[in-house]
């Protein structure tokens, strides 16, 4: 497996600190790779390190609460400053209460979990100041490239577009073989991890739901517009009942909703929003006879590239004319706007008067599948292919 030094070296100043190192993103994006890596840096100085992972039944049989927990540990480290290392510990009953306890002792402590409750509610409150926290995606491109170049394999921009970048699948030799992972991939993280975590009672309208979002990433919607859709199959639903499920799915990390900005108005728009998957897989396996929605899917790879690259994004109003993304970093902003093509005169007009009345201090882009570079005398042209091996705009 190839170091994501992207996240390493993010958490490497952090090493030595008394701060809680919080590790999140969504189940199989690679967290307990990065984190044996972390391992693997720090035992280059000391052995007094500390794994247990709880997603392992044997660790999961014997230790079952907070206090058998820091039993555990004060009974297996070393003397001198110890290393804790708990994957998925949002499992562990009392998690946050061993965690607070451990980290007033000797201990550098790391921890990763799927779900984004570990960065909310009382755990965060009172740790305020006490903890750094990163968050793991699938693999970008470039990551794919590296890695498939370990396997021996070529990595296709196509296949990204349509596969995605969760890690483990590309230990498959076959579409078939890879196709059956993600499916399996989803029907755990997606569909019987929520229903179990939440003890949803509605299963049905769950799954309906879950389908009609993840199908439909890179457009705008309201949670009104979403329960309008899908109350023609389930009667019974409810305004509350989509924001409920709508969150359940973010904090798992499976999609991310942004909020528009409008130009006219100077701030966000509260009641829309544009919903993007956390990887693409999620829309191409609900797709029927390889009919796969590249045009929207090409979008949210750009979305998670933008992320990876470390910017802060927005849906931008352009006086109704919408513009896919805002992208801040600083004091620099890009506006960006994402099509498969504008070969055709009719998308090319469409797209680049999307920068109609925009002024130049910040930069215009767009990115297309296009090989032809389209860029003018305002707006710049980035090819797909050279945008996704860019470390930045």
């Amino acid at each position: 497996m190839i170091r994501r030094d992207h996240y390493i070296d993010q958490v490497r100043p952090f090493y030595e600190s008394d701060l809680i190192k919080i590790i999140t993103g969504i189940r199989r994006c690679g967290k307990s790779v990065i984190m044996e890596q972390i391992i693997k840096d720090i035992s280059e100085s000391t052995d007094n390190i500390i794994y247990l992972n709880f997603e392992d039944k044997k660790v999961c049989a014997n230790i079952t609460n907070a206090d058998k927990l820091i039993s555990y540990v004060q009974e297996n480290k070393k003397s001198g400053k110890c290393y804790l290392f708990f994957d998925e510990i949002q499992t562990l009953d009392g998690w946050q209460d061993a965690c607070k306890t451990l980290r007033l002792y000797d201990y550098s402590l790391f921890i990763t979990g799927s779900n984004s409750k570990l960065l909310s509610g009382e755990f965060t409150k009172e740790l305020s100041g006490r903890y750094v926290s990163f968050r793991v995606r699938p693999f970008v491109y470039k990551e794919i490239v590296e890695y498939c170049r370990e396997l021996g394999k070529e990595a296709s921009v196509t296949d990204y577009l349509v596969w995605g970048g969760f890690p483990k699948r590309f230990e498959f030799d076959s579409s078939e073989a890879q196709s059956r992972y993600l499916s399996d991939l989803d029907d755990t993280i997606v569909i019987n991890d929520l229903i179990r975590r939440y003890k949803i009672r509605k299963e049905s309208l769950f799954k309906s739901l879950v389908n009609f979002v993840l199908r439909s990433n890179g457009r705008i919607f309201s949670a009104n517009s979403i329960r309008d859709y899908i109350k023609q199959e389930h009667a019974d639903c409810s305004v509350n009942t989509i924001m409920k499920y709508l969150g359940y799915l973010e904090e798992a990390y499976i999609i991310e909703s942004i909020k528009q900005y409008s130009h006219k108005t100077k701030k966000e728009l509260s009641f829309y929003s544009k919903i993007y998957n956390s990887d693409v897989s999620f829309n191409s396996i609900r797709c029927m006879n390889n009919r796969f929605d590249i045009t929207h899917n090409l979008e949210n790879v750009v979305y998670n590239e933008l992320l990876y690259m470390g910017y802060e994004l927005y849906v931008y109003n352009n006086n109704g004319k919408e513009i896919d993304f805002l992208a801040t970093k600083g004091t620099k902003q890009y506006y960006v706007q994402v099509a498969y093509s504008v070969a055709e005169d009719k998308a090319y007009q469409r797209e680049f008067n999307a920068f109609k009345d925009i002024d130049n201090l910040s930069q215009k882009i767009i990115i297309t599948n296009d090989d032809i570079d389209y860029s003018t005398s305002v707006v710049r042209h980035i090819k797909l292919k050279d945008f996704l091996l860019m470390e930045s705009l």
